[in-house]
């Protein structure tokens, strides 16, 4: 279990919204309040997420990148051949990291263990506060009102009062088509 952060990302209609807290642990201590964990790339088309060690995320956003250059903006494809080469690499079998990458048609899950994963109900999250935010997002998705972008902001700041690897200074992103 990475132990880190909590990105959040939820689809509702034509938008989705992508979120995340700037904390930074290093084991059981917060060194750093305001860390960026969403990124936008492939021109502002596509919005990543990830959780876990930023050297390591780093590198895989970058891979993601070529492969979204070399696939024409296929995210979906894009996104297999980076679980795949992650997969297959010897040098990056101990990345430490998850991604989530989402961009107007889709929304997927990437790990190191070859996993890209789509959810059925809108909502992905990755990190410690993965359990908590994915809760409170799908009863503010199903019970309200509220615009993706909010409902990623009120999930993460419950998520925060509930995960000490999760904080209160939350970034998040939008797409709508």
């Amino acid at each position: 279990m990475i132990r880190s952060t909590t990105i959040l990302a939820v689809r509702l209609g034509d938008t989705v919204a992508i979120g995340g807290d700037g904390q930074v642990t290093l084991g059981d201590v917060t060194i750093k309040h305001s860390a960026r964990k969403i990124r936008r790339i492939h021109n502002d088309q596509v919005l990543i997420g990830f959780a876990g060690a930023a050297s390591d995320a780093l590198t895989l956003y970058e891979m993601l990148e070529k492969n979204l250059e070399r696939y024409r903006g296929n995210l979906q494809r894009a996104a297999v051949e980076l679980a795949r080469e992650w997969r297959t690499a010897r040098a990056l079998r101990r990345v430490d990291a998850l991604l989530i990458a989402v961009d107007t048609e889709g929304s997927y899950l990437i790990s190191g263990n070859g996993d890209v994963i789509s959810p059925d109900d809108d909502v992905l999250a990755i990190g410690s506060g993965a359990p908590s935010a994915i809760a409170a997002a799908r009863a503010l998705h199903a019970h309200s009102t509220l615009s993706a972008s909010e409902i990623v902001m009120e999930s993460l700041k419950i998520t925060g009062e509930i995960c000490i690897y999760t904080n209160s200074r939350i970034e998040v992103e939008t797409l709508k088509p």
